[in-house]
């Protein structure tokens, strides 16, 4: 068996970088689930839910961040 690609755990608060793509709810996320990796990809997948939401999302790593981290600039 090979070790969890995941960074965040299932329960852990994150934050959603905005996107121009996506309209979501701003403020804190919960983790509530880990998708399986696709083909072997360097961003997993996390299902994602927000108090201020009635739906979960699913969203790569690349668009999260811990809470009270501050997204570096690409």
């Amino acid at each position: 068996m090979t070790d969890s690609p995941h960074k965040f755990k299932i329960g852990q608060a994150v934050e959603l970088i905005a996107t121009s793509f996506r309209s979501a709810e701003s403020g804190h996320y919960e983790i509530v689930g880990l998708r399986p990796t696709e083909d072997n990809n360097s961003n997993p997948l996390y299902r994602v839910k927000s108090k201020g939401e009635p739906h979960e999302r699913v969203v790569p790593e690349s668009d999260l961040i811990p809470v009270g981290e501050t997204p570096s600039p690409d």
